[in-house]
């Protein structure tokens, strides 16, 4: 199989950092190719199928491994090192589908009524309001600002419906993150990522994970709550077709809700970033 070189010198997660533990190797795969992760003095360390060390790093509860050799540090999110915080990993779900249909569904809003009614939106109230998005060429990230969306239950710890600030960046091929309200503390953003793991083209494993204000939810019902909203998506993401994300913008017929979805393929094949994508039509 033949990876673009773009592909190959990005950073992807490769397991939660949990699941490497010392004295055991943690086969898992990247890009269709088997990765062995293992840890020694405590240390995170990775090996490819041709026992070629990897760049690894470990960041945001989760070993990120480079198939290549990296064209950039990882990217920061620096409300991760805030006091007061709350890091919390919310498991990995395995999809059939492309790692970046998992990404561009992270960053749709319009599905938040009819998908996640009663949650993260409900009917009447389906409209998506005029919001910003650009391709920010300093950092090379993908950027949606100025949104606004009603929600019912905006995160496990709100109460009552709430008009939630939204903000979208997406730093990596494969990560997307999401700022938005937090209820305890409106000033503040809670952070929602969605680190992708691609193992294939048309198959990856999602592993969300989040930094709150919230000293009083159990860990256990912030982990549950993201993966009832994931699991609702998993149907859709399992059955859109082509399986692989279009890059080529005639393949499909985008609406105002889709701004953000266009910028981030405009972006990838900016980039030159190919797995999981369909370049030209069928």
């Amino acid at each position: 199989m033949t990876i673009a070189p773009a592909d190959r010198a990005a950073w992807y997660p490769a397991a939660p950092s949990s699941a490497v533990t010392e004295g055991h190797a943690t086969p898992t795969v990247l890009l269709g190719e088997g990765v062995a992760l293992f840890r020694t003095d405590g240390v995170a360390a990775a090996t490819g199928a041709d026992r070629r060390a990897l760049a690894v790093t470990e960041r945001y509860d989760h070993v990120w491994v480079c198939p290549g050799t990296p064209d950039r540090a990882l990217f920061a999110i620096p409300e991760a090192a805030m006091p007061g915080r709350r890091a919390v990993p919310c498991g990995s779900i395995h999809v059939r589908c492309s790692p970046l249909r998992a990404v561009e569904n992270f960053l749709d809003i319009a599905h938040f009524p009819f998908i996640h009614t009663g949650i993260l939106g409900e009917e009447p109230h389906t409209e998506v309001n005029r919001y910003d998005v650009r391709i920010d060429d300093d950092l090379d990230e993908v950027w949606a600002r100025n949104i606004t969306f009603h929600q019912p239950q905006a995160s496990v710890s709100a109460e009552g419906a709430l008009d939630v600030r939204y903000e979208y960046r997406v730093p990596a091929p494969t990560t997307a993150i999401l700022y938005k309200t937090c209820p305890a503390r409106p000033a503040e953003w809670d952070v929602i990522a969605i680190f992708v793991q691609p193992v294939s083209e048309e198959t990856c494993i999602a592993h969300p994970w989040m930094t709150m204000f919230d000293d009083a939810t159990p860990h256990a019902d912030m982990v549950a709550f993201q993966q009832t909203i994931f699991l609702q998506d998993r149907s859709i993401l399992e059955n859109q077709i082509p399986a692989r994300l279009p890059l080529d913008p005639g393949m499909e017929v985008p609406t105002q809700a889709d701004l953000t979805s266009i910028a981030y393929r405009r972006w990838l094949k900016r980039r030159g970033h190919a797995h999981g994508a369909q370049l030209v039509a069928a």
